[in-house]
Order: structure tokens, then sequence, then C-alpha cells
């Protein structure tokens, strides 16, 4: 026997074909043997559509340019959920006639930005009764908007970088405030969306004549944008998973983003394959700056009620740990950190999948 899982990738945040990789990924390593897939897209105009099962269709190529990246097209098809909790069972419409796709027993969320990681498609899924991996409602939606991601963490007596808030209604009234937050926050800052990811809509800001340029490139993302101090460290992520109904959450070993050539680890970084970025996994600690590192990115995660799986970003200042983020569903294809740090703490990318769709499983039946 085996179970039913159904991908859901793409969306309509500007990281759909971030999804749509990380998509490609699990398709090509999930286990054939122990579940039956179904790959349902999400256009970015939000249309649920029946995909191909075909891991190379969403392969992000190293050379790849920004208008070169896996989409969900529209290919007239459309995914129906089920009507109420009283079924499991998904259909799709094709060229006017409907047909059952099965039961589902676990929904596999691999989406990025607003519009999926930010609580709204786990509220749909909770509203319909499905299973699935990675955080709920709350926590997406905490970890998704970062003025209340450093909100949380401040009052849980977490180490965040200073910051201050500027709405777009806030910024087109009046900019005065925005450049004394940047002249109290200090040179350089960094102004990035408040819910979005992967760099997307980030600049680091060296002089305030360049705040301008970098708030509007913000709010092109969001209407909210933070202004954070610009932090001198190593930026190190570790990955975490939540343990089984009654056992502990673990955090992976290190790994380390070396920024040589580049301001920032930017979206070409991570991505595109520019240069000037080193990953190393796992990073060069001492057993006392893990053990730290590892404890604070499990806090973060109970902070915000996380569940299946996060990535916490760090600085490692001369001051000690400052946590940067927490990500509830981090880029998830073969080289990206999450998977890089299980694999150097002794999970095989096919064992990670098995490990968090089975976490999600053994939850899911918790509750009843």
């Amino acid at each position: 026997m085996t179970l039913t899982v159904v991908l859901l990738f793409g969306g309509r945040s500007s990281e759909h074909s971030i999804s749509c990789a990380t998509a490609g990924g699990v398709l090509a390593a999930i286990d054939r043997e122990r579940y039956t897939v179904i790959p349902v897209g999400i256009t970015r105009e939000g249309a649920f559509v029946l995909e191909d099962d075909d891991p190379a269709k969403f392969v992000l190529h190293p050379d790849a340019h920004a208008d070169d990246l896996p989409v969900v097209v529209d290919n007239g098809t459309r995914v129906r959920w089920p009507d109420s909790t009283g079924s499991r069972e998904l259909t799709v419409v094709e060229n006017g006639v409907e047909r059952s796709l099965g039961s589902a027993d676990l929904v596999f969320p691999i989406l990025h930005g607003p519009f999926g990681e930010d609580g709204t498609i786990q509220g749909l899924l909770e509203l319909v009764g499905l299973p699935f991996v990675g955080s709920g409602v709350l926590a997406s939606a905490l970890g998704m908007d970062k003025h209340f991601t450093k909100t949380v963490f401040q009052q849980a007596g977490l180490p965040i970088a200073p910051w201050q808030t500027v709405t777009a209604e806030g910024w087109a009234a009046d900019t005065a405030p925005a450049y004394a937050a940047l002249d109290r926050l200090g040179l350089p800052a960094f102004v990035k969306p408040a819910r979005a990811g992967s760099s997307v809509g980030v600049s680091r800001v060296s002089t305030p004549a360049q705040l301008a340029d970098a708030m509007e490139l913000a709010l092109r993302e969001d209407s909210k944008v933070l202004i954070e101090s610009g932090l001198i460290g190593r930026e190190l992520e570790v990955a975490v998973l939540q343990g089984r109904p009654g056992e502990p959450s673990r955090a992976s070993v290190a790994g380390e983003v070396i920024v040589t050539g580049r301001e920032f680890y930017d979206f070409d970084a991570k991505y595109l394959g520019a240069g000037g970025v080193e990953l190393v996994c796992p990073a060069p600690l001492d057993a006392a700056e893990l053990a730290e590192m590892q404890r604070l990115a499990l806090a973060a995660f109970d902070a915000i009620s996380g569940a299946g799986l996060a990535r916490v970003d760090f600085f490692l200042t001369a001051e000690g740990w400052v946590i940067n983020e927490i990500n509830t569903m981090p880029g998830f294809t073969a080289i990206s950190m999450f998977p890089s740090c299980w694999l150097a703490s002794g999970y095989t990318y096919p064992e990670l999948i098995d490990e968090l769709i089975d976490v999600a499983l053994s939850h899911a039946e918790r509750r009843g």
C-alpha cells in the first residue's frame, strides 16, 4: 500500500519559480514505492491545475536567467479540493469532464512567499481537513511577516537586530521618519519587504541617498518594509525538524554562507548561479558555538509554535549570536541549505522527505 501525497507548488508570489524548482527536486527524489504523487501546480493567477509528474520540467539550471525559470502554466485543467471534511477525494476537471484523482493522505505544500507560506494555503487545508507538511496558520503567518517574527522573538528574549517598520502609507505621507530611523540604526542598513523571501526586494543601503530607491524596490513586493541595522559577522543557518508526538524537535549541523564578491547573499547568488558566494556545510564551529546556535534555533521554532520544518538564519557577531529570520518552508532543492544541513547530519534527500511526511502524519493522527 502506498500513501497518496499531493505535491502543491507554484503560487502567486514572486517566489513562484523557486517553488517550482523545489517541486522538481522532490518529484525526482520521492520514493515511488512508498508514495503515489499527485502534482498540483498553482499558476501565477491562482488557478489549481493538474501538473505533469516530470521532474525535468521544473529543473532550475545553474546558468538560468531570471526570464528562463520554471513556471506553472495554465493548461486548462482545474483541480477541486474536497467539499467537506467527510472526504479526502480530489477531482480534476479537464475538457469539461470531471474525474477522480483519488483520496489524498497528505499534502506537501512546497510554496514560498505570500499566498502559500503565510498561512493562507494552510488555512484552506485545515478547513477541508487534509493533513499537511509544515507549520499551521499562526506559525506560517508569523514566520512570513518579519515585523511580527521580530516582535515575537523579542518578547521571547531571543537576540535580534534592531529594526524599524515603515508602511507604504507612512512613507507616502512623510519620508522623514524613515530617514530618522536609518540615522538611528546606522549604516550600512538593509531594507527588505516584511513579507517576502529569497532576498526578493532586498537592498543594502550604504548612504542615506540610497534609501529612496531601496524603499521603492521593497514596496513593489509588500506594503510594509523593514529597515534593519547591518550586522558584521559570519552568516550561518541551521535546519530544524519537528519531533514526533512526545519527542523533542531536532536541529541540524550548521551551514555557512561566505560572501566574497557581492554585497549580500541575494536572489541571483541563491538561484541563478551568480558568483561571489560560497556555501559551506558543516560550518566550522566549536562544540559550544554549535550547541548555542541549535538551542536558539529550537527556541525560535517554539516561539512561533512551528511545526514540521524550518530554517533559522543567524549572524555570529563579536557580541554573539543574532537571529536574522526563520523560514517555515525553506528552499528544498537538492542543493538548498535545508537539505544540505540534514545531509551533513545523516539524512539523505529521500530520507528527509520520508521524515517530513511521517512526522506530519503522526501529528495528524494524534489530533484525530
